[in-house]
């Protein structure tokens, strides 16, 4: 067989692709704990003899055994400086099964952790870690490439952007969508359809995650907004444990049944994802062979979608300004020099303390309460509802919001529920780690970081969910975020803080001080993207308190003088009194460096933050 141009050929028929690599290799007793990509290098026959029979079914394309393969994915198995190797070495075993009668995909799937705006990845270390594989893939002979089950448009974004800049093959670009069409994260087809096109895909598809029923509807939404060709590789169905085995059970005449429906929606690449085998894809190639392949996605039908979905949502509001968000950014962006105090919820579920405390605060002058979300991994009364007690109380707050026990659809429906309810104010935070806690052994979620979050809540702002969906009236939250000017590391701390600033934060709250020094050398790193910042100030109560600050609180620096200082302090017996005299001094060296103070105190002494505060108005 001499095989025409892939685009050429693309244009003159339907293609079938092949089913599924994993499947076949777990058949043929690998193990699910090995990395499957390093087979390409230890056992290659037995990747050539899954190759081979998807080409003996008639597959016109057979991807790489390289879906894994990125640097990410291998570095688990000491194997994250071999990825060119492997990739190289899995599109030379692709060409020699095909031998002319396929073309070969170099396959590239997630690299298995979050990137901008959800996670601390960013978008161009991405596409490094693409690239990289992208090399070894052209250097073993792909003639095309296939990204495949990505759930992150921003992600697979990257990866097309990786292909781009080496070559001008053809991309198939392939997302994951639930039954409802929409991708993992929300993006729905009328969104990501039109970013894969103008990215330069070549073929715009879906796979994995659900079977051909569910993969149909999504790819009739698509066929009403592509410009370019489709593609729909579905699961065999939705997997079923059976004796403790997943088992698919869709068979392969189904598979092609649902072929024949992809076909006339547009679609010019069908094959199969997980549990589908040579057999399945022989029935698609049948099924297939004498269809004429149905026009994608006219451009008057996509034209008139494309209205629609602008139109048929609510008419989107402009963000709300700044200022009017709430009192404290009404204050901020006056300028004015604010005052917050730390309250800590309550370890049961009575909150009338706590709301005293707020009151008696804020009679004596303190401008608003700050409530942490599980401060030091604690299991308290949820931050969120302390902080509603506490506003009915008449206090504003501002809420702590972790990304440690929230998955991000979890988050998104807390912070709209939050904001009905009037909670205007957020410190977004990563969170403390669950096995520094009360429970050890309870699990962190992590979906996100607070640069994610941050990502999340400013499009909450700006009118739309995760998934680029409107949400009707945009969110008010007045975004905080957290800064360590005393971090370890701080090259890498103000690079966080930077991202933060562009991701929409618009105040920052400093880990506790004990003298500005940190603070000077990290406002001046970050001039350029000055945000107004309130100082932490936390007096302390003992020489204990002191060396516990010092020794075991992550991020936070005691200089030994302080240390000294209530050393002498406890031999006198005035040890709170130094400690109180340390903040109050503090205070005023900070004052012309900020725009304001948050005042944290062991077990919420209002007495203690009134005499902090009381240096405000020396």
């Amino acid at each position: 067989m001499s095989k025409a141009p892939f685009r050429e050929e693309l244009s003159r028929r339907v293609l079938v692709c092949d089913g599924a690599m994993g499947t076949m290799l777990y058949a043929k007793g690998i193990f699910l704990n090995r990395s499957f990509d390093e087979l390409n290098l230890t056992q290659p026959g037995v990747v050539t003899e899954v190759h081979q029979a998807y080409v003996r079914a008639g597959a016109d394309i057979i991807e790489t055994n390289t879906f894994g393969a990125n640097r990410v994915k291998l570095a688990p198995f000491g194997l994250g400086d071999r990825v060119r190797e492997i990739n190289a070495q899995g599109a030379r075993i692709a060409r020699q099964a095909a031998r002319e009668q396929a073309w070969v995909a170099g396959a590239l799937g997630p690299l298995g952790i979050r990137i901008e705006p959800w996670g601390k990845t960013g978008v161009d270390e991405a596409e490094d870690y693409f690239r990289e594989q992208v090399e070894g893939l052209l250097e073993g002979g792909a003639e095309l490439f296939v990204l495949e089950t990505f759930h992150d448009v921003h992600e697979i974004a990257a990866a097309v952007r990786a292909v781009r800049s080496l070559t001008d093959l053809a991309i198939v670009a392939q997302v994951t969508t639930e039954e409802d069409g929409n991708t993992l994260d929300g993006a729905p087809p009328e969104a990501f359809v039109p970013q894969l096109e103008e990215l330069g895909a070549t073929v715009i598809g879906v796979n994995c995650s659900v079977g051909p029923a569910g993969m149909l509807e999504t790819i009739e939404r698509m066929a009403r907004v592509a410009h370019v060709p489709l593609s729909a590789q579905p699961n065999a169905g939705r997997p079923r444990e059976i004796e403790g085995r997943n088992i698919y059970l869709s068979s392969p005449e189904y598979m092609a049944s649902y072929a024949r429906r992809f076909i006339n929606n547009g679609v010019r690449l069908v094959g199969g994802c997980c549990g589908t085998t040579p057999e399945h894809v022989r029935h698609i190639r049948n099924a297939v062979r004498a269809l004429t392949p149905v026009a994608a996605g006219a451009p008057a039908m996509a034209s008139r979608a494309r209205d629609a979905a602008q139109t048929s949502g609510s008419v989107q509001v402009a963000p709300i300004v700044r200022g009017e968000k709430s009192r404290l950014a009404n204050a901020l962006t006056r300028g004015v020099f604010t005052v917050m105090v730390e309250l800590v919820p309550p370890r049961g579920h009575q909150a009338e303390a706590l709301v005293e405390q707020a009151r008696q605060l804020h009679i004596h002058g303190v401008d608003f309460v700050n409530i942490p979300d599980g401060p030091r991994a604690s299991a308290r009364m949820s931050a969120l509802a302390a902080s509603l007690v506490v506003q009915q109380a008449g206090v504003e707050t501002i809420l702590h919001y972790a990304c440690r026990d929230r998955n991000l659809l979890g988050m998104q429906s807390d912070l709209l529920g939050a904001h009905s309810m009037g909670v205007r104010n957020l410190l977004i935070i990563t969170g403390d780690p669950p096995r520094i806690g009360d429970y050890p052994d309870a699990t962190g979620v992590f979906d996100v970081d607070s640069i994610g979050l941050t990502n999340v809540v400013s499009r909450l702002n700006r009118g739309y969910d995760i998934g680029e969906q409107p949400i009707g009236q945009p969110t008010a939250f007045h975004i905080g975020v957290a800064v360590n000017p005393g971090a370890p590391d701080l090259e890498s701390e103000v690079r966080r803080f930077r991202y933060k600033v562009e991701a929409g934060a618009e105040f920052a709250v400093t880990q506790p001080l004990f003298g500005p020094a940190e603070l000077v050398q990290f406002l001046a790193r970050t001039e350029d993207v000055r945000i107004p910042i309130l100082a932490g100030i936390a007096p302390l109560e003992s020489l204990r308190h002191a060396e516990f600050m010092a020794n075991e609180v992550p991020g936070v620096s005691v200089p030994a003088e302080v240390v000294e200082r209530m050393r002498r302090a406890e031999e006198a017996g005035r040890a709170a009194a130094e400690g109180l005299e340390i903040a109050r001094e503090l205070v005023s060296a900070v004052r012309p460096l900020v725009q304001g103070i948050q005042i944290s105190t062991v077990g919420g002494a209002t007495e203690s933050a009134l005499e902090v505060m009381a240096a405000v108005t020396v």
